[in-house]
């Protein structure tokens, strides 16, 4: 006996059951899967350390005063870095570190000018 394809009630079914017929498809289609487990965790916040990170360089240009801030950001990003409220150690650690160095920097320039007014008043009354 040869076995028809077409004719789906054959004796001696090869795959031994009968598939039943499609059903009708919803007016709207069929709805996407859910997704599973839980979203992902949202990323802290870094905004003091950006904070502190570009108020320190913005201070080579505004002669330290904004690296002053940079560096009380800074040190408040530190802060919440320690206590888990924020990310961004990098970042904050580098402001600290150019704003520390921006500072120094501009107290020895005003150190020396000052120096250099007083050199030159003295200069001359001999």
């Amino acid at each position: 006996m040869t076995y028809d394809p077409y004719n789906p009630k054959q004796p001696g079914d090869p795959y031994g059951q009968q598939q039943p017929p499609y059903g009708q498809p919803g007016p709207y289609g069929q709805q996407p899967p859910y997704g599973y487990g839980y979203p992902p965790p949202m990323p802290k916040p870094q905004q003091n350390a950006i904070l502190a990170l570009v108020l320190s360089c913005v201070g080579f240009v505004t002669c330290g005063i904004t690296a002053i801030v940079g560096v009380i950001f800074g040190h408040i990003a530190m802060g919440k870095i320690k206590r888990g409220e924020e990310e961004g150690h990098g970042m904050a650690m580098a402001g600290l570190i150019v704003g520390y160095f921006v500072i120094g920097g501009w107290l020895l320039y005003f150190a020396f000018i000052i120096i250099a007014i007083i050199a030159a008043a003295n200069q001359g009354s001999y």
